[in-house]
Parts: C-alpha cells; sequence; structure tokens
C-alpha cells in the first residue's frame, strides 16, 4: 500500500471518527448526569441526607451559600435536599407516563397495522382527531375532566404522547411486514398472530427503546408544567413542578427558588435526549 493510500485512510477514518468524538463529550455528561439522576431517584439520602420538609423560618430567603448551596425557600426549607428528593417524584412520573403512552401507542399501531383498511382506517382518523389538540392541551382537557393530581395529570401526560407512538409503530409494523422473511413465514403456514408475535414484533419494538428514552424527557417537562399550573402535585411536595409554581411568587427576591428546580427539568430532559439519540445512532451503525 503505497503512502498516499495510507494517507487517505488515515484522513477518511478521521472523518468518520470526528464527529463521534464531538459527541462523545456530550454522551459522557449525558451519562454522569444520568447516574446523579438515577442515585438522586433511588437513594436520595445518599446526596441530600436532610430532610426535604424540614422547616427553619430563622433561614428562610437565604441565598445559595456554603451551608445551603441552593439557598432556601420561604419557609427555610433547604432547596438542594429539596430538588434531590424531588427527583424521584419527577423521574416516576416521567417513567410511568411514558408507559401509558407507549403501551396505548403499541395497542393502536398494532390493530392499525395488521388488522386490514377498515380498521387502519379508523384506528388513523381517531389518531388525526388527537392530533388536532395540541398534547399539553389534551393533558389539559382530560385533567379538566377527570379533576387534578399527581395520578390524574400522568395518565393525562401519557394519553398525549400515545397518538404520536402509535403513529411511529403503525409505519414501522406495515414496513417490517413487507420484508421477505415475513413472507417466508406466511408461505410456511403460521398463523397471522404468531407472525406478528414471533417475527413483526420483535423487530418493531427494537426501536421503541430510542422513542422511550426521548419520551421520559418530554413527559417529565410537561408533568412539570401541569404542577406548575397547580394541576399536578401540590407544594410542599418537592416535585419539580410543584416547586416552580412556589417559587415564582418570589422571582424578583428570591431567583434561587425557581432557577434550580428549573434547571434540572432543563438537564433532565437535554440527557434523555442526548442519551437516546445516542443509542439511536449506535443501532443504526450497528
Amino acid at each position: 500500500m503505497s503512502d498516499l493510500e495510507v494517507q487517505a485512510g488515515l484522513a477518511a477514518q478521521s472523518r468518520q471518527s470526528g464527529p463521534s468524538r464531538r459527541l462523545g463529550v456530550a454522551e459522557t455528561a449525558a451519562g454522569v448526569l444520568a447516574l446523579f439522576l438515577l442515585v438522586s431517584a433511588v437513594v436520595p439520602q445518599l446526596l441530600a441526607p436532610g430532610d426535604p420538609l424540614a422547616i427553619d423560618p430563622l433561614s428562610a430567603f437565604q441565598p445559595p451559600n456554603l451551608a445551603h448551596g441552593f439557598g432556601t425557600d420561604e419557609s427555610g426549607r433547604d432547596i438542594y435536599s429539596r430538588v434531590v428528593h424531588g427527583t424521584q417524584y419527577s423521574l416516576v412520573i416521567g417513567a410511568i407516563a411514558t408507559a401509558i403512552g407507549l403501551g396505548l401507542g403499541i395497542l393502536l399501531g398494532t390493530l392499525a397495522g395488521m388488522l386490514g383498511r377498515v380498521v387502519d382506517f379508523t384506528v388513523n382518523r381517531f389518531l388525526e382527531v388527537l392530533f388536532a389538540f395540541p398534547g399539553l392541551l389534551l393533558a389539559l382537557l382530560f385533567i379538566v375532566i377527570f379533576g387534578p393530581g399527581v395520578v390524574t395529570a400522568t395518565i393525562a401526560v401519557g394519553l398525549s404522547t400515545a397518538p404520536g407512538y402509535a403513529r411511529t409503530i403503525r409505519a414501522q409494523l406495515i414496513t417490517v411486514r413487507s420484508q421477505a422473511f415475513v413472507e417466508a413465514a406466511t408461505v410456511l403456514g403460521r398463523t397471522r398472530w404468531q407472525i406478528l408475535l414471533r417475527h413483526i414484533l420483535p423487530n418493531t419494538l427494537a426501536p421503541l427503546f430510542v422513542l422511550a428514552t426521548l419520551g421520559v424527557g418530554q413527559a417529565i417537562v410537561w408533568a412539570a408544567t401541569l404542577s406548575y399550573l397547580g394541576l399536578g402535585a401540590e407544594p410542599p411536595t418537592s416535585e419539580w413542578g410543584a416547586m416552580l409554581s412556589a417559587g415564582r411568587t418570589y422571582i424578583t427576591s428570591a431567583w434561587w427558588m425557581s432557577f434550580f428546580p428549573g434547571l434540572f427539568i432543563v438537564l433532565t430532559a437535554v440527557t434523555a435526549t442526548v442519551l437516546g439519540r445516542s443509542i439511536d445512532r449506535r443501532m443504526r451503525h450497528a
């Protein structure tokens, strides 16, 4: 091999690996933050041993300092402890809402993609009606009907994300259904449900892990929005949206009350997006 060929190969390798190196920093940062959030959700006492509900009126409205890294709120509660302990609420709400949305999406997408034109037409029209409402507006409509609360807000967020999942799954099902291995299974006399369970769904549900990772971040943001509006978790719960709602009254005099829970909402959503896209990229190049 000539020197020119070697140099060309190294240049090509550099061009291919360059984006990976640039994304590696983001992936590493997202992984570290994801680990921090996971520990905060599972064992918050390890990172914040203080009681997030402990009231100390003499320490109220303290800005960030050595004793209280994120400052204190109007009741003297430590903002850092509340943010760490609130991770559990936000992640659980996001995970359950995503599971609800995915479950409904799989059901509707499978019905549309496997049961013929009439069912496909009916499900598609139903999805189009749901798509006519913005996701957050659909969640608000559900809460208006069934009342506010953490459970209702979680279900509402899950329902509002289901149409997008259903349409994605339907498209994936139709693509997989036309593959040669599905036609071979049909020729071998497999029933429709055998083909669905053994061949189509395993190849359709793989990308759902990426969708779920991205969906958790979106669900957390929407759930926090509902809590901020007073329709989800309520104070003194240390859920991030509820903390934002409590801090908006003092935004001009105690900015830290809203800044830090808002920062963690944004960081969590960005982390989920970076990890989801990283997983998607690796799956495509596997």
